[in-house]
């Protein structure tokens, strides 16, 4: 799905702003920090602009936080927009990328009557198989 396509979805105005961070975030194939987006995009946008249209397409659920730690969040399309089902992510030790891994599907755990779960997550730390090759060549 193109980026005006998805902002059409949700009934969001097609900024400049908002078509780059989702331009952004559908040719990078990685969730990305904001810090990333916003770097990837400097001197497009003002600032507040950016914060902004960042802001709305999380609070809009075109955009999901991936939380790796408390030092490390990451971004990426949400599952309303992509038609994934809830999947696993796995983050690399060694070079902080987050990967979908659309083969690990989440399944809904059974929670008493009264419990409604509003998220749930997996992330597998490790080493991804880019830094798996290049720390064999460099022990080689």
């Amino acid at each position: 799905m193109k980026s005006i396509e998805i902002l059409n979805t949700f009934k969001i105005k097609g900024t400049g702003c908002r078509l780059g961070i989702l331009d952004l975030m559908i040719s990078s194939g990685i969730a990305l920090s904001e810090n990333e987006i916003r770097k990837n995009l400097e001197g497009k946008y003002n600032r507040t602009t950016f914060y902004r249209s960042f802001k709305t397409l999380e609070e809009r659920s075109v955009i999901h936080k991936i939380v790796v730690d408390n030092q490390l969040v990451k971004y990426e399309l949400d599952n309303s927009v992509t038609r994934k089902k809830e999947h696993a992510h796995f983050y690399c030790n060694k070079c902080n990328t987050v990967k979908c891994l659309d083969t690990i599907e989440i399944a809904t755990p059974t929670v008493p009557k009264d419990y409604k779960i509003t998220e749930q997550e997996l992330i597998l730390k490790g080493e991804c198989n880019i830094c798996a090759i290049n720390n064999q060549q460099d022990n080689s």
